[in-house]
């Protein structure tokens, strides 16, 4: 076993999503910001069948999927805990944490049920709605089926921005604006799911909020103004340096700032959530309309809750030692 005794901590990245190389960049921040004074950090980088771990961007070894090893060195050495940084799945749809609960290896992010709930976006928008979560309307649409735009957007009304169901990055987005482009649109999100969702159009500006559950307390961090140069938050907006102003925290007033934090922990609560989520919100007028919850959200050097973290005066490093030891003791 590990002769240091410091827990053996797996840093996973990769996946099965267009999110692939975001999740990498992640991984790599992540795996910065775990305390090698109490931990032993590798990289464990996934991609299909292939599991391989990684020491200073070098591959050592293959996962034994088996028990969730490896062998270096002649020497078995097993992992403690898994930090998930896989955007898109298997990582944020509850298949990873399903074989990490059949280990019995104890991970970051919301378990099977949650996680598998919150990456369907349809699922997840009726399941908050009913409990009075203020969302725009939508209507789901199975990859293969026919296609009747001009009752759609007699339902919806124009714009309308379609999404894939299951996904993220903003991968497969576009904003309609005339019924001539809303076939084509509805395509291009069956590329990335087999179901699209379409939603009705809010015009509002919007705001995002990281929480965490540490030690029983929940954290919720300061709200991040998004302010995209693009028609919306797409990928490129998303992963352009200087393509989007992102300003934390917030410039609400206090009444909004401190209702959008609110919501951000109730719905972490609904969703029965627990390791950093974070939660995008359309504000219009003095509403915050939900639109979808993110259970590995990007942790890149640049991406919303390190910044967040960081405008609460704490460091990344910090908070990623008190979910580990939190879900180790």
């Amino acid at each position: 076993m590990n002769k240091t005794n410091k827990p053996n901590i797996a840093v996973i990245a990769g996946g099965d999503s267009s999110e692939f190389i975001v999740s990498v960049k992640s991984g790599a921040n992540v795996l910065k910001a775990v305390d090698s004074a109490k931990f032993s950090p590798w990289l464990v980088q996934m991609q299909g069948k292939n599991w391989e771990v990684f020491k200073e961007g070098k591959k050592v070894a293959d996962i034994d999927k088996s028990d969730f090893s490896f062998q270096l060195n002649n020497e078995k050495i097993a992992f403690d805990f898994a930090y998930i940084t896989i955007h898109g799945t298997p990582g944020e749809d509850g298949i990873l944490q399903a074989y990490f609960e059949l280990m019995q290896i104890p991970y970051s992010t919301c378990n099977v049920h949650s996680s598998s709930l919150t990456f369907n976006k349809w699922i997840c928008n009726n399941y908050l709605r009913n409990l009075g979560v203020v969302m725009a309307n939508s209507i789901k649409l199975n990859k293969g089926t026919g296609v009747d735009v001009h009752k759609i957007v007699e339902k919806l009304g124009l714009p309308l921005f379609v999404k894939p169901n299951a996904g993220g990055s903003s991968f497969g987005v576009s904003k309609v604006k005339e019924l001539s482009q809303l076939e084509e649109a509805i395509e291009k999100a069956w590329i990335e799911s087999d179901e699209a969702l379409i939603e009705q159009f809010i015009d509002g500006k919007e705001f995002t909020c990281g929480v965490v559950r540490l030690q029983g307390e929940k954290v919720v961090f300061p709200i991040t103004e998004v302010l995209p140069k693009n028609e919306f938050f797409d990928f490129e907006a998303k992963y352009t340096p200087g393509a989007t102003e992102e300003i934390t925290p917030a410039r609400l007033p206090k009444h909004l700032f401190e209702k959008c934090q609110q919501l951000t922990s109730e719905i972490y609560d609904m969703c029965e959530c627990s390791g950093i989520v974070r939660i995008d919100f359309i504000l219009k007028n003095e509403t915050f309309y939900f639109l979808e919850v993110n259970t590995t959200p990007g942790m890149t050097a640049t991406s919303f809750i390190p910044q967040q973290i960081a405008a609460m005066g704490k460091t990344l490093q910090e908070i990623i030692t008190q979910i580990i030891e939190d879900k180790l003791n």
